[in-house]
């Protein structure tokens, strides 16, 4: 059982790659995930917003990912999200990870999250970068798999065209698993 609780935030799950690697690490026990129903509506509105899915499609997302991850979501009370000064539209993010005892939120919004609105509730943000790359020196070997698995459950992708997908989102991770497959 992974011990290590973190928060994905929409900006993070709207991301599919960077999202597909993420739930992967999960599913091998690199730490476990948490969202609340507020960061899956948010991100399900914004695919549907910008028209990566529709309505269907979206309820679908959320019914996989319950069914997939029934341990992530975390319910969220009102006057906790009141409690929370960071940004107002991502106090839901910071109170979804205090109800889950998280360490840290995975955010490509940094700007969001500021240490001195987190550090009370003794969390962190940390980009989707900075959160794989800590998650690949844990395990470099066990990571290597994982991208390559995932590679091979995309049609017609091989791990080059997966780390190139990758490489504008999470450049330095994509790095290290470079470094690690030409070694």
């Amino acid at each position: 059982m992974a011990v290590f609780p973190a928060v994905l935030d929409a900006c993070v799950l709207f991301n599919r790659p960077v999202t597909d690697t993420l739930l992967r690490a999960v599913e091998y026990g690199l730490y476990r995930v948490h969202w609340s129903q507020l960061i899956l509506d948010e991100t399900t509105r914004n695919l549907i917003k910008r028209r990566k899915m529709n309505d269907a499609q979206a309820a679908h997302l959320q019914e996989e990912m319950a069914k997939a991850f029934p341990e992530a979501m975390v319910s969220v009370p009102d006057k906790l999200i009141e409690q929370m000064t960071n940004d107002e539209g991502d106090r839901h993010v910071t109170a979804a990870a205090v109800v889950a005892q998280a360490q840290v939120i995975v955010t490509f919004n940094i700007d969001h999250f500021k240490p001195k609105d987190l550090e009370p509730w003794n969390l962190e943000a940390q980009h989707p970068d900075v959160f794989l790359s800590h998650l690949f020196d844990l395990d470099s070997f066990l990571f290597l798999q994982i991208i390559e698995e995932q590679a091979e459950d995309l049609t017609d992708v091989s791990v080059p065209e997966l780390l190139m997908k990758l490489e504008p989102h999470v450049p330095n991770f994509v790095l290290q698993v470079r470094s690690l497959a030409s070694s």
